[in-house]
């Protein structure tokens, strides 16, 4: 069955809109954003010699993830200071120095915080670890075996085996969600609380403009650390079990949360146009509670549908317009094309599809995050196996689900290491970077930079892309279409997701325009109407001439 128009509430004007509504967050993975002091490391220093390129770009906001002092056991997700810099990315000196570049430049910066868990080096769990008796035992999770000293539960870790790790020290075991190096902190002792917030305050002091919150779902956990369930068609493997073969029901996403998100979103709040980002892998209707009760959760929740959904246009076209049912009133979308977790777009969907991938991201309604290099249309670089660090892909080699390849360095220039560093980086750089670079893309009117470019410059120069109100217009097998309006401005998009021509028919002449832009660069500027045909691969965007619209019903 085919999609038909839906109309949704009109958004309320641009003027009445945040930073974080109509701008667009730039995610920086610093140690490959670039590199000042030729370790082969990027540094924050480093990122301040390309804030020019990001403003040039159009980007509004810096996403950086962690650059806090850390044993690097998960790449600085195990922190041990939450108020220290590393010193690979530089110090306390280099951030400021950041911070006031971006604020100068009118950009935004956003740190990534890690409250769920720290570094087993961070002084609060060296003292936990010390003794039963210790004022901060009850700040990580501890708890007894089993009679035959088995583990507690049935808890995995994220990156493979038991989620508990026995201490010889003291005669129980800690849970860790992910590594063993990183012990999850007891949220629901409230000096943890304090401290956290207290983390939160210094930043928000210091004047960073918010946070992007990791593994948001994961920082309560089920108070009687009840089995979880085994998932569908798994009957819970327990020969080797992967976290994926059981259902994370009592470890993640408890009900408690919530009060912890509001007490975050609080603090946020007391700061001026400050913003909380949750980073939150749950289905739709259970993604949407963590905007809180009238709206006093995280702000943006992250969405990442378009991450995780097969590339087909049904699907997308579906998950779009559930996604937009389920928010709570008042509330503000969001979408994510890519991240340090996950494959590059590009190399799931194809360069050509990379296109409409952006396209989509950058004229749906709701605040789009890049991931760096997208706009360049990096690839996964396979990564030899005896180069590989990631200790996702080190656990469980034969699933082939290193983080490496998608965390590759960022692709500058045809010289010497991409332009990166003088030393050899960190991670190899593909073959091809020589020729895949911004240099020269910068120069190509034709290069998935200069289509980047040009995107999103039609996005902020109009209301309507950028805050106005989304109505679905058609989808099939191929296409997905939808409206975007704000006040007399209306644009239509049509998005070919496959390789064969489609065409755009209507049972009335209401759609008909000039084409603003397109993937193909020569069709900018016709006119088009009644049946508007697609080459594969092809995403147009439709200045609408007629603002007296009608809104057919339209059959397959």
């Amino acid at each position: 069955m085919e999609h038909t128009t839906a109309i949704f509430p009109t958004v309320p004007t641009s003027a009445q809109h945040k930073w974080w509504q109509h701008g667009i967050i730039y995610q920086v993975y610093p140690r490959s954003f670039q590199d000042s002091n030729n370790d082969g490391v990027g540094d924050l220093k480093g990122i301040v010699t390309r804030l020019d390129y990001l403003q040039w770009l159009g980007i509004d906001c810096l996403w950086l993830s962690p650059v806090f002092a850390s044993p690097m056991a998960d790449f600085g997700y195990d922190i041990s200071d939450y108020r220290g810099i590393h010193p690979l990315f530089g110090n306390m000196d280099d951030f400021d120095e950041l911070l006031n570049e971006v604020h100068r430049r009118g950009m935004k910066l956003l740190l990534d915080l890690v409250p769920n868990h720290t570094s087993d080096q961070h002084p609060w769990f060296l003292e936990s670890r010390s003794s039963r008796d210790n004022p901060k035992r009850d700040w990580y999770i501890w708890h007894d075996g089993k009679e035959d000293r088995s583990v507690p539960n049935n808890w995995l870790s994220v990156f493979g085996g038991p989620a508990w790790e026995w201490d010889v020290h003291t005669g129980q075991y800690y849970y860790h969600a992910f590594l063993k190096e990183q012990p999850d902190l007891n949220w629901r002792h409230p000096e943890v609380q304090r401290a956290m917030l207290d983390v939160m305050r210094f930043w928000l002091e210091k004047g960073v403009d918010g946070f992007r919150v990791d593994v948001m779902w994961h920082m309560i956990k089920d108070s009687q650390l009840r089995d979880n369930p085994p998932a569908p068609n798994t009957a819970g493997n327990t020969a080797n079990p992967l976290y994926d073969d059981f259902l994370p029901v009592y470890s993640t996403d408890q009900p408690e949360v919530h009060q912890i998100v509001r007490m975050m979103r609080e603090l946020t709040d007391a700061f001026d146009d400050r913003v909380l980002i949750g980073e939150i892998y749950l289905p739709i209707p259970k993604l949407v509670t963590y905007y809180g009760e009238g709206n006093s959760g995280a702000h943006l929740p992250f969405n990442f549908q378009l991450l995780t959904l097969p590339w087909n246009a049904r699907e997308i076209a579906g998950a779009i317009d559930a996604y937009e049912g389920a928010l709570p009133a008042e509330s503000w979308p969001n979408w994510v094309l890519g991240n340090h977790d996950k494959p590059r777009i590009a190399s799931r969907v194809g360069l050509s599809q990379a296109r409409i991938a952006a396209m989509l991201l950058l004229t749906l309604r709701g605040t789009p995050t890049i991931y760096y290099g997208d706009e360049i249309g990096m690839t996964d670089v396979p990564i030899p196996v005896d180069e590989m660090v990631d200790p996702q892909g080190l656990h469980m080699p034969d699933l082939n689900i290193s983080r490496d390849p998608s965390r590759t360095p960022m692709q500058w220039g045809p010289g010497i290491n991409a332009g990166f560093s003088a030393r050899k980086p960190w991670l190899r750089l593909p073959y091809n970077a020589a020729r895949v670079n911004v240099e020269k893309q910068k120069g190509d009117l034709h290069s998935m930079l200069s289509f980047y470019r040009r995107l999103i410059d039609i996005r902020r120069r109009s209301a309507a892309l950028s805050v106005g109100s989304y109505s679905p217009v058609y989808s099939d097998g191929q296409l997905i279409s939808y409206l975007r309006q704000e006040h007399e401005e209306t644009f239509l998009i049509i998005l070919n997701l496959s390789h064969r021509p489609a065409y755009f028919r209507t049972p009335s002449a209401a759609y008909k325009g000039i084409i603003k832009l397109s993937t193909e660069e020569e069709r900018i500027g016709m006119h088009v109407a009644g049946v508007i045909t697609l080459a594969g691969d092809e995403g147009i965007i439709v200045q609408i001439d007629d603002q007296e619209l009608t809104y057919p019903h339209h059959e397959g």
